[in-house]
């Protein structure tokens, strides 16, 4: 694990990536090197090559990983030598001859708007704290498509009630503001006369639990997956299925690709592209429907 920590203080305080991001670097780095360690015990990291690189890759294969995971783990490697060759610590990368595998494309899954709305309007929620903390939760990842980590750090500060609008910080401390509607505007402010009774309430984050803590990233996961099963048969239920859920409604209704874009917070139009694969399967269901020669 030589210069790992390093590195890892390299992306949280320099590049100032998510604790999430950060973490899923340190158990690629830990992997590769145990395996390193198990099969070709003191090689150091400036005597490794694209051959030992290629060794840990094909073990990764043999144990059926998907070429998504792959990628990600080569990803967290060429980042590495990376941070290595700028600090000089060694003279070239073994990453420079590692050829990534082909991603296979997968349509991202969201939910109809049917269900959406059976949901929204005709599942109850409890009328204690948690059940108004469980639809604020679902409300504000369809209607914005933010982020599960997103929503967790949401601050009291970042709601703007004039402008109706949430100022988001994304990955890489990335701001951008959503719009939001009056009708959300009207539910945060009738949550925070609600929170007021919170013992001990965390002055920062805007959705806290009933102990008055801000929210934890298997709350949000196990809400979400709760309400989604309610209302839908989808194999997959999580708060990313929900950030799916917003931009296809969107394209479906006829926004800009560009400006689902900027809502996202992508950094280019390749990530967003993928939502209007969607899109496209919907014209050729109302086509086949439609058309009398479909």
């Amino acid at each position: 694990m030589q210069y790992v920590s390093e590195f890892l203080g390299y992306l949280q305080y320099e590049k100032r990536y998510s604790t999430n991001t950060v973490q899923a670097y340190q158990r690629d780095l830990e992997q590769f090197f145990l395996y390193i360690q198990t099969h070709y015990d003191d090689v150091q990291f400036n005597e490794l090559t694209h051959i030992h690189i290629r060794s840990w890759l094909a073990s990764l294969r043999e144990n059926e990983l998907q070429a998504r995971s792959i990628n990600r783990k080569i990803s967290s490697l060429k980042s590495y030598f990376k941070y290595l060759l700028k600090k000089g610590l060694v003279g070239v990368t073994p990453m420079s001859k590692i050829i990534s595998p082909k991603n296979s494309k997968r349509l991202p899954v969201f939910v109809n708007e049917t269900n959406m709305d059976q949901l929204l309007e005709h599942i109850e929620f409890p009328a204690d704290f948690v059940g108004k903390t469980d639809r604020m939760i679902i409300e504000l990842l369809y209607q914005t498509g933010m982020r599960r980590a997103e929503l967790i750090q949401l601050q009291l500060s970042q709601v703007d009630f004039y402008n109706r609008s949430l100022k988001v910080l994304g990955k890489g401390n990335k701001e951008r503001i959503i719009p939001i509607s009056q009708y959300l505007c009207d539910l945060i402010k009738s949550y925070l006369e609600e929170r007021k009774a919170i013992e001990h309430a965390d002055e920062h984050h805007l959705l806290i639990r009933k102990n008055g803590k801000a929210l934890y990233p298997k709350y949000v996961h196990a809400t979400v997956t709760n309400y989604l099963g309610l209302t839908t048969t989808l194999d997959k239920k999580s708060p990313h299925v929900l950030r799916h859920t917003f931009a296809t409604h969107l394209l479906n209704k006829g926004a800009d690709l560009n400006a689902v874009k900027e809502l996202l917070g992508h950094a280019n139009l390749t990530a967003t592209q993928i939502y209007t694969h969607n899109t496209i399967e919907k014209l050729k269901e109302i086509h086949k429907k439609a058309h009398p020669k479909a």
